[in-house]
């Protein structure tokens, strides 16, 4: 076998195309945008590399033949809460069922992080945000959500054999919007429905800035230094509502409010998937009108959760049922959606893990699982702190 370094566009397409070759065959599986593969290693749009750097390799067979492809990245803004050692990332690992190949990429990943100063390597994970391409798929092997990491069973075995261990588990949630939610939501909607200065709403388009508004108010008090979390600026949080306009359904994004007080908010979108599906990766000019006719033609029957929060004052006296209840009086008779799937909780986070299974009938949808291995086999393994 032979590993050979991304150095230029041929080897880039070749890096995408291990993706394609190994997996089309595999139920469920969904080719990624070759765009937003491409961009995650692009220094001009990637805003990782200002800390960091990173490095990808595929791996061919004694003829050629694409059989595995792995990346590894450092960034200085990359910490977990506990982190004793420095840990860099491995990610975009793709291998054919044999351990020795998955031994060669790893160990390849292995000495560029130790030669660049790390002690640990994660993965898999992305060499960027967490929300995206982050985690193994362990349990759930159905279609992945956009920008979700999809793979075989038999890649648990690659990592675990090669002796990474859990570091956390990423639990994604789904319920099925249509059916009637539990007696105690709506218990907990009438108790506050009582109070006629609470109230929910969906989000109209033609009043966005008012929503750019109440989405920074609401974030800022909910998770900004929580877990490391920034404060979001106004103009950021302008531009990814801009940027999510073409794709919004204003049913699915609603917020709650105390009087004129933004309360809480629960941020869904179209699962883009089933509609990235129809493109086979593409998204030239050709590709985003043909885009634009998917979407028109067919019906989309899964949303996807993005954000869930609430002010810390409205905590614990169930706004979030409130919420739910007014929000499913419009979602399931005037919607055409099916299924509905959160984007991933840390299981080190009990109380958004506690407070997803309270929003109904709430089942464990989709496991994905981030792997750590300690470059120092002699050195006790921890697992990520829990948060209070």
């Amino acid at each position: 076998m032979e590993l050979v370094p991304v150095t230029d566009k041929q080897r880039e397409q070749e890096f995408i195309q291990v993706n394609i070759e190994l997996h089309r065959k595999v139920p469920n599986y969904i080719r990624p945008l070759d765009k937003d593969i491409i961009e995650i290693f692009d220094p001009k749009q990637n805003k990782a590399f200002r800390h960091g750097e990173c490095i990808r390799w595929i791996l061919k067979d004694e003829d050629g033949k694409l059989c595995g492809r792995i990346a590894a990245f450092v960034n200085k803004k990359y910490k977990n809460k506990g982190d004793d050692v420095p840990t860099g990332g491995i990610g975009f690992f793709d291998c054919i069922n044999d351990q020795a190949a998955a031994d060669m990429l790893f160990d390849t990943a292995k000495h560029w992080l130790i030669q660049h100063g790390m002690q640990a390597m994660d993965g898999p994970i992305n060499f960027g945000e967490r929300e995206r391409w982050w985690g193994l798929v362990t349990t759930g092997f159905h279609e992945p959500m956009y920008r979700m990491n999809f793979n075989p069973p038999y890649y648990k075995n690659l990592f675990e054999n090669y002796g990474f261990k859990l570091f956390f588990d990423q639990v994604c949630f789904g319920l099925d919007p249509k059916k009637k939610l539990s007696p105690r939501m709506y218990e907990r909607h009438d108790a506050l429905a009582r109070d006629p200065k609470f109230r929910a709403d969906y989000l109209r388009k033609n009043n966005l800035e008012k929503y750019v508004d109440d989405f920074t108010t609401i974030y800022n008090k909910a998770w900004a230094g929580h877990g490391g979390l920034k404060e979001l600026r106004r103009e950021q949080v302008a531009a990814m509502f801009n940027q999510m306009k073409p794709v919004m359904d204003e049913k699915i994004l609603w917020f709650a409010y105390y009087g004129d007080e933004p309360a809480a908010m629960f941020i869904n979108l179209p699962d883009l998937n089933q509609w990235f599906k129809y493109l086979d990766g593409k998204f030239d000019l050709l590709h985003k009108l043909k885009f634009l006719w998917v979407k028109r033609t067919k019906v989309n029957t899964k949303f996807t959760g993005i954000v869930f929060g609430i002010v810390p004052e409205y905590q614990g006296i169930g706004i979030d049922a409130f919420m739910i209840v007014e929000a499913a009086k419009i979602i399931q008779p005037y919607t055409a959606y099916t299924a509905y799937e959160m984007q991933w909780i840390g299981d080190f986070n009990p109380k958004m893990i506690n407070l997803a299974e309270r929003l109904g009938d709430t089942f464990r949808s989709r496991i994905l699982t981030t792997y750590r291995y300690l470059f120092d086999r002699t050195k006790e393994f921890k697992r990520h702190p829990m948060l209070s």
